[in-house]
């Protein structure tokens, strides 16, 4: 299943624009997937009973990333189109609405979890979108898409769909499992994140850590911090003694490299997959190694 939805998001990517992709055939249903994260999880529950395409490439900053006119025009051409939510595509509002005016059924994926507050806190302000740092959120989003999918979609076997979600979900409450017993040699007190923008409060939440701080305010990153902010920040990783600062590896790390350097002691950088799968070769190239190797990274980089 693994193979498929690479299969699958390669050729999203050699697509123009990074888009066009899928495999059944022009006469079956048509999926598209805004980001290549949700396009992982859902390539394995559609299988082959439906063309996939996902919208953003491998490496795409989906905060800034605005699609070409032809994947415009495909998303509103769409059987189904699955999007992560909350404001997550902020450049791909339009042509979700688009889409929507088009009579697209849309299925935003952050509508099926119980969201968190930016900065932390329940539901109820302004919604952190990056659900889907939790794998067990993503398990019944899984699910949900699953029937979102059966409800709107002619000509998949809803049998089949339904398995394989369910198959998916399991594989991900047991990869939250697994990456637990990883985060498990961090002592308490060493449970601590900064990060270079506000990106793992679920994470957080799941695993039983604190998000100390952020660079960039907000679940955007579209935004810069001001120098005083950088100090504000230098100054509580020194009172936290935190001993890393988790970037994006997506994003330039000059933000992080300018706290480190504020902080005036060393601090390691330690680049994450927060936002995009990576690259053939990262060992990030599909959901679950993504999340795998985070953990182990803020592990590695905690347990000392």
């Amino acid at each position: 299943m693994v193979l498929l939805t690479t299969v699958a998001l390669g050729l999203a990517a050699c697509g123009a624009g990074g888009g066009a992709g899928g495999a059944p055939g022009a006469d079956g249903p048509r999926v598209v997937v805004t980001t290549n994260i949700l396009g992982d999880v859902v390539g394995v529950i559609v299988g082959d009973d439906a063309e996939l395409e996902v919208v953003m490439p491998v490496g795409s900053v989906p905060h800034e990333f605005e699609p070409a006119a032809q994947q415009a025009s495909s998303m509103r051409d769409a059987d189904a189109l699955i999007t992560s939510g909350d404001g997550f595509e902020e450049g791909l509002v339009d042509a979700i609405e688009a889409a929507e005016a088009d009579d697209v059924a849309v299925f935003e994926a952050a509508s099926a979890v119980e969201t968190l507050e930016l900065g932390g806190g329940e539901a109820g302000g302004s919604p952190d979108p990056h659900w889907f740092t939790d794998p067990v959120r993503m398990a019944t989003a899984a699910q949900a898409i699953a029937e979102f999918l059966v409800d709107n979609v002619e000509g998949l076997d809803a049998d089949d769909i339904r398995s394989r979600a369910d198959d998916r979900a399991r594989e991900l409450r047991a990869l939250s499992e697994e990456m637990t017993d990883t985060l498990s040699s961090i002592p308490e007190p060493k449970r601590k994140l900064v990060t270079n923008h506000e990106v793992f409060g679920y994470f957080a939440e799941r695993f039983d850590f604190e998000v100390v701080g952020a660079l960039i305010p907000g679940g955007t990153t579209l935004a810069e911090p001001s120098a005083a902010e950088i100090v504000e920040l230098a100054d509580l990783v020194v009172e936290e003694d935190v001993p890393a600062i988790f970037a994006d590896s997506d994003q330039p790390d000059q933000l992080a490299e300018s706290l480190a350097e504020e902080v005036g002691r060393d601090v390691e950088i330690v680049a994450l997959f927060t936002e995009s799968l990576g690259d053939d070769g990262s060992g990030a190239e599909t959901y679950v190694a993504m999340m795998r190797q985070n953990a182990e990274r803020i592990a590695e980089a905690l347990s000392g």
